[in-house]
């Protein structure tokens, strides 16, 4: 079940992200200019956002497994669509109804979490979203790689066919969820919004918005110095720097047991620090590859292991709305990467990587404040638990 739940998270967010490596080809092919590439990330951002407000919260009501069946299809028809895009409004609406039904992956990590022992939930929670990062990082490669043989539509033909297959297999594999309480969706979209108001909720939350969007600055960026002078890289040389990526992720994969052993704070801050690190080395890149690759997996496995320890304490703070916090806490998610795909190609295009390489690492540098802050917090309230005691 875990593992099948992790394809389906890797398929879906790679319709979001595959077309990362490939957006100097989708650029010219549809007509948009170097500055405005962040465009095609930003509208499969821009629609995770609009799923997470409005479909996530479903899974608080309805059977989740016939919930990612259904999205999965439509994922594949938002593929289908940027396929066959015979210009780029066509190619942002296909990306956008993909990135809609792509929050198919929140209900994924929503399910494990509410199927699986409370002992086990980090666990549970890492496999499965190492499906997420094999699918952003993994799906670059494949995209890389289909891009150079058949050019960048076939990548989304490829996706198309995979999430219809998924869809099947979660309907016959997969035991249903059925719900146990009264909610309705009014309810529940009403208590979406009352959790950005709690604290423990917004400042996981806020470090997942500087998070993301140092991460999206990378690989929304990287692939355009790499193309240019003095590297002169195809997609699918770009495509291979996600195995790097791949390598430090699901070195985090086992991460959640250190949320499950009660360390998620402190992990937190080890990941951030490690994090800003990484932007040294990826500053690199105007004049070593090998520095960048350092970078690339460091950066990942620091993403990676914040990620799973946000969703380890936001799922146990609040296991009776588990799809309603994680859709919550992944708008901090779809923002963060839609600012960090949109600022980088910009400032690439003013200031080269460099101005991109401070971008990144000033974002980092935010989640570590916002980090200490929520620490410095819960300091006293842990003090005047054990004085009482």
């Amino acid at each position: 079940m875990r593992l099948l739940l992790a394809v389906v998270c890797g398929v879906a967010v790679a319709s979001v992200y595959a077309g990362q490596p490939m957006l100097g080809p989708m650029g010219h092919d549809l007509g948009v200019p170097a500055g405005s590439l962040g465009r095609f990330v930003a509208a499969g951002q821009l629609g995770y956002l609009a799923g997470l407000v409005l479909l996530v919260p479903l899974g608080d009501v309805l059977d989740r497994r016939r919930l990612i069946a259904v999205h999965l299809v439509l994922v594949a028809v938002g593929a289908a669509v940027t396929a066959a895009a015979p210009g780029a409004w066509a190619a942002y609406c296909g990306l956008a109804v993909a990135g809609v039904f792509a929050v198919v992956v929140q209900t994924a990590v929503a399910y494990t979490a509410a199927h699986a022992a409370p002992a086990e939930r980090g666990r549970d929670l890492g496999i499965v979203t190492s499906g997420v990062v094999i699918g952003i990082l993994g799906g670059r490669v494949l995209a890389g790689v289909l891009a150079g043989v058949w050019g960048w539509r076939s990548v989304y033909v490829v996706l198309a066919v995979l999430a219809v297959v998924l869809a099947v297999l979660v309907l016959v594999v997969l035991p249903a969820d059925v719900r146990s309480g009264s909610a309705r969706y009014g309810q529940v979209l009403r208590s979406f919004g009352g959790l950005f108001t709690q604290p423990v909720f917004l400042g996981r939350g806020l470090i997942a918005f500087f998070l993301f969007a140092s991460f999206g600055t990378l690989w929304s960026g990287m692939a355009l110095p790499l193309a240019d002078a003095p590297w002169h890289l195809g997609e699918a040389q770009i495509g291979l720097f996600g195995v790097a990526g791949l390598a430090g992720a699901l070195g985090a994969a086992r991460s959640g047991r250190w949320g499950d052993a009660g360390h998620a704070r402190r992990v937190t801050g080890i990941a951030l620090a490690l994090l800003i690190a990484s932007w040294a080395a990826i500053g690199q890149l105007p004049w070593s590859l090998l520095w960048l690759g350092l970078g690339v997996v460091l950066l990942d496995f620091a993403v990676q292991v914040v990620h799973v320890s946000n969703q380890h304490v936001l799922t146990a703070a609040y296991p009776e709305r588990t799809s309603t916090a994680i859709g919550g806490y992944m708008v901090f998610y779809s923002l963060g990467s839609a600012l960090g795909a949109t600022a980088t190609t910009a400032l690439f295009e003013s200031f080269g990587w460099g101005g991109s390489v401070v971008l990144g690492a000033g974002l980092a540098g935010c989640a570590v404040v916002v980090w200490g802050v929520a620490a410095a917090r819960q300091r006293p309230s842990c003090q005047i638990r054990a004085v009482s005691s």
